[in-house]
Parts: C-alpha cells; structure tokens; sequence
C-alpha cells in the first residue's frame, strides 16, 4: 500500500467521527490531473489508465491484482473477454449499456492490457459513498412554522407525485421507516451481481431511507416533496454506507433495462467519488449518460468537498463523479435555516463547488434545500444507532436531521416527480431529461452570499430550485409538439411567491461552458431531446441569445490537488479573490 494510499484511508477514517454519511476522499496527487504537462514518463505511459492505477502502476510492482473496469471500442469485448478468462482472471460484470466490464485482474496482466490497441480506458472499481455531512441537533422539533414544501414554493396539494417511480440507489429503503407499501421492487447489488432476485426491502445503514422520504415522505411530521411517489430501491451501499463503483453502474444499467416494466422516471444518485479520469473515459458518468439516453432523469449530488476539512478553507473543482455527468442534474445544498423565506438561505460551506476536475465544466447545476432536513429513520440502522445527536422523535416516530448534497439531490429529485406528473396529466407524455434540466434552471431563483454578492455560477448553478416554477413550467410547455415549434401553451409569469416575497426567477440556461440568457426554454430546439450530451457545441437558432460568454481560459494552471481558497480563474474575464496562485 502507498504511502498516498494510507494518507486517504486515514482522512477518511477522521471524518467517519464528524460525519454522518462519510465519503471515499482522495489524496491530492489521486484527485490531480494525470494530463498535465508535468506528468513523468511513468504517467504518460499510463495514459489509459486513471490517477488511481497511474500511481499504483508507477511503483512497478507487478504482484497482487486489482478491480477494475475496462472500457472497449465497440464490438472487440467478447474476445477480450475469453482471452482474459482463459489466464485466469476473473469477470465480476459485463455490461451492456456501456462498452465494459468489470474484472479482478493480477497487476502483471494489468500492465500488458495497457498495450492493447481495442482498450479505450482502465478504471479504478473504487468505493462510493454516499454524501451527507453531519449537522448538530437542538431541541426535538421543527423550526416554527417551517415546511419543505412551502419552502419550494408548492402551494398545491393536488399535485404529489403520483404515478411516477424514482429509483433510489442507495443503501436500501425503508418506506417512512418502515412501510413498504409505495416500493414496487427492491434489488441488492452490494454482492456485485448483475440481476440478483429480488429481495424484501431493506436499509442497514439508513441513508437511502432517509433520501427516499426527503423525496417522497408522506407522514405530516416530515412530510416529501412528492408524497405519492413509487419507489424501485437499488441496494447499493452496504450497512456502513459502502460500495464500489461496478455496483452503482449495476443499478443504473438494471434501471434502464427494466425501466418499461416498473415506469422508472427518475434515478436519485446521493453518492459518488472523487473524480480520476476525464467524464468521456468515466463508466459510471457514461452508465449515467446512458440512462439520460433512455429517457431516465438522473439527479446526481455534488459532493462535500466545498471546504477543506482539515483547515476549513472554500475549494472549488470538489465536484464528485457521478456529479460531472454532463447531462445529470448536479445538485448542491443551499442553507434554509429553518424557514420558508427564500432571501435568508446561503449555500453550505460543505457544498461542493465546479469546475469539475479535469474537464472543467460548469457544475453544480443548481442547488437545494440540504441543511438539516428531516426524514423518516429505523431504530436498528447503522446512522441511528452511531449519532444520537443527530435523533429526533416526531408523533412517536424516529426521525433524523441530517444535512448534505444527498439530501439537496433528494429535493430537487422530488420536484422533477411533480413536474412530470403535471406534464403528463395535462399532455400525456412527459419532457426529455434535459427539457426538465432546463426547466428547473430557467426557474431557479438567484442566491446571493451573506454580503449581499452574487453566488457565482460555479457555487450556485443557476440558482435554488423552484419548485412552483418549474412545474408550473412542466405544466405550460407540451413536449408532444415537434422540433422547432413554440411549445409554451399558455403564458407564465417569470417569478414566484414564497412567504410573501415575489422573487424573481433567474432566468438562465447553463449549457456546458456557457450561460443561455433569455426564453431559449421557450422553443422546442433539438437541444432539449434525449440523444443530445447536455453541453455539447451545437449549432443553436436564431431565438437563442447568448450572455457573457463563460469558457475556459488557457492560462489556469492546476495544481495536484482541489483549489482551496477563494480563487480561481474560469475563462479569460472571471477573477477570484487577489490573483493567487497555487
């Protein structure tokens, strides 16, 4: 084991004592850019692998194996496959929404695959785990008169999620902590099967329990933002919260396949790690992508990395993969100090900030309530049981309040099932996953900082979710009318009423790069279909009006680790803080 291998473990071990859902953290050599100029000969030769086996590659010790996922160029996998079989390595998954496998491979074996021509890419299987950070309690209720759905904006109880099914990969559920009467199926893919039976549901750890009823919960002490959503509960997470990145990809890929049989809408992903390879050579961004593909809207969390544990500073580019899948929605948490007035909330420290690494794309998306929020919980569960602090006790239920992206990805995951069942109901189909992006950007309301300042765009996103105005969106615009047309159906007024504030929405796209100002959502452009990569350069129409065009400059130059401090340079006009350089 490298010396940069023990250094993560023991970060990581720290911050299972101060956190409620700790997450796999990387050392600062694992997290940099394997493509830097100043990449050693040993890196270059490496080139297809990511930080992770570059460096455990570069000690030039061939004994041991290791886990990890190959990635093919299209129709060269099953000869590999036997040909690894037949030297005795061992194919743990073979998947088939990507052109990949996961196997146990010796080191020795690991190096000469290197060589061959038809491998794109060799990636870490490395853990995941969910992301949510621990937040103290006082006292045993709720802020006065505080509701997560008055906070959002959602006036109506008409509307509540019913007929639409968010599959929750995670560590299992348990239905408002016990009842199990809204899950339609659970599966288990913590022993790396591919399509294990289907077990009874189960949650040892409690994290997916407490997600799933952020987004659905129908019990009035904590009651979700969709209370009559379904559930599919994907195990992947065991009873400490957790797993391997071959096992999420599992879930994702049994998601689409069976997303016909079960009305699979959304896929909530409240876990990650950090990121090693670019999102094009990624399995987990490219098994996210494909779900995106087949329709599924997948709301992925940003990450916790926003400030450094150890010295508290802000860092930027901490977003965790999945969250840098261009076409999922990337989700950080937004403070609401328990009340339903949306001028007092600021972004959590914790929240992990874009660029992402490497690829330097825009995230987070958008950002949402994640402070202390809280969700139904079971006495035996692992959270309940290891942070008493964390408890509360609502109408003689067991509750936790627990804070991070996790529960953010929750809410907005929650909202996107009220969207579609109004579009549905109105025009019996529902929008593409970038359609509903769009819609919950174009809504989303501004934040500023406790100064007065304006969040960047690389803190906040587009802003805090909306939830009134993006389902009244979802209700006006009809998906069913063709490429080109104008399919706003009845007008709408661009701004929406929280506690007595009219607050204005923000109005703007993050496409990529670059920021959309104007109606662009307006028209039904080829952008908002389901084979386009989110942030792809397309041509776009005359319609679309283009703001302060946000790039990547040419003279940023990163460092071995995450960006600590309020600096960073993002295109050629975008300055942080006093010009310091790393």
């Amino acid at each position: 084991m490298t010396s940069q291998v023990r250094r993560s473990l023991r970060w990581g071990t720290a911050l299972v004592l101060i956190a409620v859902a700790p997450f796999f953290l990387a050392t600062p050599r694992a997290q940099g850019n394997s493509n830097s100029s100043g990449s050693s000969k040993a890196q270059a030769a490496t080139a297809r692998v990511d930080a992770v086996l570059a460096e455990w590659l570069g000690r030039g010790d061939n004994d041991g194996s290791l886990r990890v996922i190959i990635t093919m160029k299209p129709g060269t996998k099953r000869g590999l496959i036997r040909a690894l079989q037949a030297q005795g390595a061992t194919i743990s998954q073979d998947y088939t929404i990507i052109e990949a496998f996961a196997a146990d491979l010796p080191v020795g074996l690991l190096r000469a695959l290197q060589k061959n021509p038809d491998v794109v890419s060799i990636s870490s299987d490395v853990e995941v785990q969910s992301t949510g950070v621990s937040s103290p309690v006082s006292g045993t209720a709720l802020g006065s008169g505080y509701s997560l759905r008055n906070t959002l904006g959602i006036t109506s109880t008409y509307y509540d999620g019913e007929d639409v099914t968010v599959a929750v990969i995670d560590s299992g559920m348990l239905q408002d902590g016990g009842s199990t009467s809204r899950i339609k199926t659970t599966r288990d893919f913590t022993g790396g099967y591919s399509f294990p039976w289907g077990s009874s549901p189960r949650d040892g750890y409690g994290h997916g329990t407490h997600v799933a009823n952020i987004i659905g919960g129908d019990k009035s002490a904590a009651l979700g933002v969709a209370p009559a959503v379904s559930y599919v509960s994907l195990r992947v997470l065991n009873d400490n919260g957790q797993g391997r990145t071959s096992h999420v990809i599992n879930a994702v890929q049994w998601a689409v396949y069976t997303r016909g049989w079960y009305g699979i809408d959304i896929i909530n992903l409240s876990l990650g790690h950090p990121i090693y390879e670019p999102a094009a050579t990624d399995p987990l961004v490219q098994a996210v992508e494909a779900a995106v593909r087949a329709g599924i809207v997948v709301v992925a969390s940003a990450g916790n990395r926003g400030t450094n544990p150890q010295t508290g500073e802000v860092g930027f580019a901490g977003i965790s993969s999945p969250g840098n899948a261009p076409s999922a929605i990337t989700v950080g948490a937004v403070k609401t100090f328990d009340t339903t007035r949306r001028t007092d909330d600021l972004i959590a420290d914790y929240s992990s900030r874009g660029p992402t690494w490497i690829d330097g794309a825009g995230k987070p998306d958008i950002v949402a309530p994640g402070h202390r929020i809280v969700s139904a919980a079971a006495t035996s569960q692992t959270l309940y049981q290891s942070y008493p602090e964390l408890r509360l006790t609502l109408d003689g239920r067991p509750y936790m309040k627990l804070s991070g992206t996790s529960m953010a990805a929750a809410v907005v995951s929650g909202t996107v099932a009220l969207m579609i069942e109004r579009a549905e109901l109105r025009y019996g189909a529902k929008p593409s996953p970038n359609a509903i992006k769009a819609m919950l950007q174009a809504s989303a309301f501004p934040m500023n900082d406790a100064t007065g300042t304006p969040y960047h765009v690389l803190v906040q996103g587009a802003g805090s979710v909306n939830a009134g105005g993006a389902t009244a969106l979802a209700r006006a615009i009809n998906p069913t009318l063709p490429v080109g047309s104008y399919w706003l159906t009845e007008g709408v007024t661009e701004s929406t009423t929280i506690d007595g504030q009219n607050i204005v929405w923000g109005d703007n796209i993050v496409w990529g790069d670059n920021v959309v100002w104007g109606d662009a959502i307006y028209t039904n452009n080829i952008v908002w279909g389901d084979n386009i990569v989110w942030g792809d350069n397309i041509v776009w129409g005359d319609n679309i009006v283009w703001g302060d065009n946000i790039v990547w400059g040419e003279n940023i130059v990163w460092g071995d680790n995450i960006v600590w401090g309020e600096n960073i340079v993002w295109g050629e006009n975008i300055v942080w803080g006093e010009n310091i350089v790393w």
